[in-house]
């Protein structure tokens, strides 16, 4: 079997660290890379439809409350349907167990994932004047959630004065939800140099700070900053306006 073969069946056949971190190196691109390009996608659209809200605002059609509303639950299918279709082609193909209850934690992560990053990008958009602006500031968090994701660095490896980051960090807490929903249950022995050989569950607490005591939490956080973006989004909508005349 070849090692790019090894690595999909990584779940029936773990021996070595290098296999956990292709999985976490998986997750986290999946988790961060896509999320990111549905926020950058879906703000030239916002803009467009900025414009519309004050025309038709001032015409007395709407309020900026139904107007919110309706352009967060226009969202909820696009993100269904993208994570079906993910799932259905990445999660067999990694070979992560098909349980139902793993499963169920894989698509609520993502979909957890994408909302919040479809969120984001529309908050985004409302805090600012122009479609440069919102990308420019988007990319810029974004580095942060990239580097202090628990990938580049470990949770357990970043300096103390900086670790809040990481707790601050939604991209963080869905790499951690994915990977520890997966893989923190998994008692097979890998090999990791220098050091004698460990379970997967040892590993992920050890080295990635992986724990189950903090997983009910990471997912509460999830729909925190889902409900904060969304307010967030309403709030700059009704109170910045940017319109020209």
């Amino acid at each position: 079997m070849s090692q790019f073969d090894h690595n999909l069946v990584f779940i029936c056949n773990r021996t070595q660290q290098q296999d956990v971190f292709n999985i976490l190196g998986v997750v986290f691109g999946s988790a961060l890379f896509l999320g990111f390009n549905n926020c950058i996608s879906l703000q030239p659209i916002v803009i467009m439809e900025r414009v519309v809200l004050y025309r038709e605002k001032a015409a007395g059609m709407y309020s900026t409350l139904a107007y919110a509303i309706a352009q967060m639950a226009i969202e909820l299918p696009y993100i269904i349907v993208q994570v079906l279709v993910f799932a259905m082609i990445v999660y067999p193909m990694i070979g992560f167990q098909m349980t139902t209850v793993k499963l169920f934690w894989f698509l609520l992560y993502m979909m957890l994932s994408f909302m919040y990053y479809t969120l984001y990008g529309m908050m985004t958009v409302a805090l600012t004047p122009n479609l440069e602006m919102a990308s420019g500031l988007s990319f810029l968090i974004y580095v942060f959630w990239n580097v202090f994701s628990g990938f580049i660095i470990g949770r357990e490896l970043i300096t103390i004065w900086w670790r809040w980051v990481y707790w601050a960090n939604p991209a963080a807490w869905t790499v951690y939800g994915l990977m520890f929903s997966q893989l923190g249950d998994r008692t097979e022995l890998i090999h990791v140099p220098g050091q004698p050989d460990q379970t997967v569950q040892e590993f992920l607490e050890g080295y990635l700070g992986l724990e189950g005591r903090y997983f009910n939490l990471v997912t509460y956080l999830h729909l925190v900053v889902i409900a904060l973006f969304a307010l967030l989004f309403f709030i700059f909508v009704k109170h910045l306006k940017f319109e020209r005349r």
